[in-house]
């Protein structure tokens, strides 16, 4: 059975997400019967905000489809869907064959490889943010680290760092009402359609994409984008336009997401001192310390898939071509899965979020590298013993697509 008589439930509009994420409204959605219809734009989609209904759709990819249409919200044209095509909108086999060619340098071996690395920059980070008492968390501290820890994956020069998270602020306005860039900015002379998040931002990180290309064709390295190119210049294992694409999906994610994670983890413990405490105090918590910032956070609002066949899910008959849309800050927040789930706590069990998805084949690649980052930051954050204090409210972003905090100005001292 649908429902359908909500009173219209909006959960769409970036402005609601100034104040947060509206959990009343997504409460309303998962106690009703069936899936709720949303509408948005001409038409609407299938509103899925319940745990079991999510992990269900994320699995049954062959009738969900990531491929026909378009992940986020809004319907493209087709031109501009292949033009803007990523592995996050694609199905088997294409989407196997990409996520097994990076597969490899994904894994927890792999990603181990870099945890000195890791390490090294967040101790970096906190003694500076420690030096200064504090300031923007985001600025000196959540934002620097995750890129700078892809770029080194990439082989991208790590001076570049500031300039990639400023073309991934603007991309990410491209889920908001607040545009702030020109169509010509950068230099774009694309068609805004035909650009990811219709952001002149992805325009300027495809060029500098195309350049980091160029000159590992001219001198290769041992780094990612040299492997990327091979396989481009291999012929048929990847094409050009996967490439691009490729490249702007791994700066955006490698630094987006976790950034956000950090930011409402730092959040989390500045308004819950004691599980801070508590942390420090027994640092075997840990493990459940970082999937409780990661589920307490969701970096990652939502998700989009198009029904391939006529079918069913979550108690509703889904017409062929219907829109549903898998809302992750629902889901973390399911109170037939998650005991007190608007409770933050570092000693939870069995804590099965959905930061990176709801399982299935498009499962987040970079899940165990952002579990890896959180974890050592964490670590050097207990080991200098650190505590904090709010000077003021967070500034949220206007979107609907990233739980985005693009300030947070935090008091920080050591009790050592």
């Amino acid at each position: 059975m649908a429902s359908t008589s909500l009173d219209q439930p909006d959960v769409t509009t970036p402005s609601l997400y100034l104040d947060g994420i509206p959990h009343d409204r997504f409460a309303k959605m998962r106690n009703a019967p069936g899936l709720t219809w949303h509408p948005y734009e001409a038409s609407g989609f299938w509103a899925v905000t319940r745990h079991a209904d999510i992990k269900e759709c994320s699995k049954r990819s062959e009738d969900f489809s990531s491929g026909i249409g378009h992940t986020n919200l809004w319907d493209l044209e087709a031109d501009a869907l292949e033009a803007r095509r990523s592995i996050l909108d694609m199905d088997a086999p294409e989407h196997t064959r990409l996520r097994r060619l990076l597969a490899k340098a994904f894994t927890p071996k792999a990603i181990r490889v870099w945890e000195d690395l890791t390490r090294e920059i967040a101790a970096e980070l906190l003694d500076d943010y420690l030096e200064a008492g504090g300031g923007d968390w985001v600025e000196m501290v959540a934002a620097p680290l995750p890129i700078r820890v892809i770029l080194n994956i990439l082989g991208v020069p790590v001076e570049d760092a500031d300039f990639l998270v400023e073309l991934s602020n603007y991309i990410i306005e491209g889920t908001s009402d607040q545009m702030s860039l020109a169509p010509d900015a950068y230099g774009n002379t694309t068609e805004l359609r035909l650009l990811p998040f219709a952001s002149p931002a992805s325009h300027a990180l495809f060029e500098y994409g195309e350049r980091i290309a160029d000159e590992r064709r001219a001198e290769p390295r041992e780094d990612m984008v040299t492997l990327l190119v091979q396989l481009e210049d291999e012929g048929g294992k990847m094409s050009h336009n996967e490439f691009k694409n490729l490249f702007h999906a791994l700066i955006l994610a490698g630094n987006e997401t976790t950034r956000t994670a950090i930011t409402h983890g730092a959040m989390a413990f500045t308004d819950h001192p004691d599980q801070w405490q508590r942390l420090v105090d027994d640092p075997h918590l840990l493990y459940q310390g970082v999937e409780e910032v990661l589920r307490w956070g969701t970096p990652l609002i939502h998700m989009r898939r198009t029904a391939a066949v006529d079918t069913e899910l979550g108690g509703t008959q889904i017409a062929k071509g219907d829109k549903v849309v898998m809302w992750y800050s629902s889901s973390n927040r399911d109170d037939t899965v998650f005991e007190d789930p608007f409770t933050f706590d570092v000693g939870r069990d069995d804590n099965d979020h959905q930061a990176f998805g709801g399982g299935g084949p498009h499962f987040c690649l970079g899940a165990f590298l952002a579990r890896m980052e959180i974890t050592v930051l964490l670590e050097e954050m207990m080991a200098r013993n650190m505590s904090f204090d709010s000077r003021g409210e967070p500034q949220r972003a206007s979107s609907n697509f990233v739980h985005g905090i693009l300030s947070l100005d935090l008091e920080v001292s050591s009790l050592d």
